[in-house]
């Protein structure tokens, strides 16, 4: 579908979970999700379990092998909140972050996103977004809204009003949201290009949004088995 070239865009998930995330109970493994992004034509993947780097050279070799640039990154704690971060350049532990030590972590060679921003049960930043904003190079579009109920909306305008990108993910627990939503990403094939180009909003959003059965599906297991796993993990 979307052929790697000079004159092509890169279709990319920077935001997703698999079986070696040490919070989730994630059925699909790395592999089975790299597998899953060759069948779809994926040029670019990050893998971000929760406080954690599943990257190895194995699997970026793998990836690699079905025509896929594999990313380091991770979903951290940041006080109360989620921060995904691209291409970590410190060390990940299990620990929780403070906010205030968000610049000291930052690279120029990493990409910081804030996830899900202004979601419900989804450690998002929400009103804290507004004071901790320049600590973040781009805002996600995420792929769990409906056309009734969309979240995004307010993290469109906010990216807006202070000009940062907006990059699309899936978040995907399951295999099914894969390719829900994704982005294209106008940028040669490598690490430092990808992240370059999402700094300077190359970047363009491609969504389906749920259906309202969906939603309520997903809502239902955030609140009750989820959360009870997600619980005895930590």
């Amino acid at each position: 579908m979307f052929r790697v070239g000079p004159d092509k865009k890169l279709k990319a998930d920077l935001h997703i979970h698999t079986a070696e995330d040490p919070c989730d109970n994630i059925k699909h493994t790395a592999i089975e999700l790299i597998d899953r992004a060759s069948e779809q034509n994926f040029d670019v993947l990050a893998i971000t379990n929760h406080q954690a780097i599943t990257f190895t050279k194995k699997l970026e070799s793998y990836a690699a092998g079905k025509g896929i640039l594999l990313i380091p990154g991770t979903e951290i704690m940041v006080g109360r909140a989620h921060a995904l971060v691209i291409n970590p350049r410190f060390k990940i532990t299990k620990d929780k972050y403070r906010l205030d030590e968000m610049p000291g972590l930052k690279d120029d060679k990493s990409l910081w996103i804030a996830p899900h921003p202004f979601f419900f049960l989804s450690k998002s930043l929400r009103s804290r977004i507004y004071s901790w904003l320049p600590c973040f190079d781009a805002l996600e579009f995420s792929s769990y809204y409906s056309d009734l109920i969309n979240p995004n909306k307010k993290a469109l305008r906010i990216a807006s009003l202070s000009r940062k990108p907006v990059i699309g993910n899936s978040d995907a627990h399951a295999l099914w949201q894969f390719g829900m939503t994704y982005s294209l990403i106008d940028s040669e094939k490598d690490t430092a290009s990808v992240i370059e180009a999402i700094k300077t909003g190359k970047v363009e959003i491609q969504s389906s949004p749920y259906s309202l059965s969906q939603i309520g599906w997903l809502f239902m297991k955030s609140i009750t088995f989820d959360r009870i796993w997600h619980t005895l993990k930590l």
